[in-house]
């Protein structure tokens, strides 16, 4: 369980960089580190997208995705 709960809270560190990194204007995503982080995000952030729409310009699936994370980590850390 301790390995599960380390896992996701990796993932969500991840999926919180790549809201930092959309901040920054003019990103090469074909620099490695930055490919490498879309490819290890991107599935989820691409299914979070599919059923959460965007709020004008502003797309909240990745927030929704890391608030979700939270919850599930907490929740798996009272079973323990």
């Amino acid at each position: 369980m301790n390995l599960l709960i380390t896992v996701l809270q990796v993932y969500s560190f991840l999926i919180f960089i790549r809201i930092m990194l959309t901040w920054i204007p003019n990103l090469d995503y074909s620099l490695a580190p930055v490919a490498l982080l879309c490819r290890l995000t991107d599935p989820v952030l691409d299914l979070a997208r599919r059923y959460i729409p965007p709020l004008g310009m502003i797309d909240v699936s990745s927030a929704v995705v890391l608030l979700v994370l939270m919850f599930v980590v907490r929740g798996l850390a009272s079973l323990q």
